[in-house]
């Protein structure tokens, strides 16, 4: 018999710009997008099911992020993480499209000046990259910093997000 905090978890996979993508969801909130071979990712959990049509709103939001058309999300997100977790991801959503800042400021914006380090970790747990940027924090001396999904693919969001705002003007 399925686990019956299962029955309702959806999962699809489908393919993107940075590779393959993961989303799972959970009564009809997104609760995980994966990267392949990202770290931290979480997989869809047992006695899940794949349904494609049950992604299509996603699936449409990511396609106009990555046409340069979309520089937010509206997705409904359930989002599992620690009080902390949950506070550095809601100030990730505000760092603007194209834009990016240190963890360290990161770390001031939630209130813990001297959390750099915590805030990395909970960026690096974040588990609906692209949705909640977490690609648009770099390191404290302009360097790339480090990215789960890898910093091939951050620099590629990066490059995409810089590329479509100067394109707009």
């Amino acid at each position: 018999m399925p686990d019956p905090s299962t029955t309702d978890t959806l999962f699809t996979l489908i393919d993107s710009p940075v590779g393959p993508l993961t989303l799972v969801s959970r009564a009809g909130r997104l609760t995980h997008l994966a990267m392949d071979g990202q770290t931290h990712a979480v997989p869809p959990p047992p006695g899940s099911r794949r349904d494609d049509d049950a992604f299509t709103d996603v699936v449409g939001q990511l396609d106009e992020y990555f046409a340069g058309e979309r520089v937010g999300f509206d997705v409904p997100l359930d989002l599992s993480g620690t009080t902390f977790q949950r506070a550095v991801w809601t100030q990730l959503c505000a760092i603007p499209y194209g834009r990016t800042i240190s963890y360290g400021e990161l770390a001031r914006r939630v209130g813990r000046p001297r959390a750099a380090r915590a805030v990395g970790s909970a960026n690096g747990h974040n588990p609906v990259a692209l949705i909640v940027p977490c690609h648009r924090v770099i390191a404290g001396d302009g360097g790339i910093g480090g990215y789960g999904g890898g910093t091939d693919r951050k620099m590629v969001l990066l490059d995409l997000e810089r590329t479509h705002l100067a394109d707009a003007g």
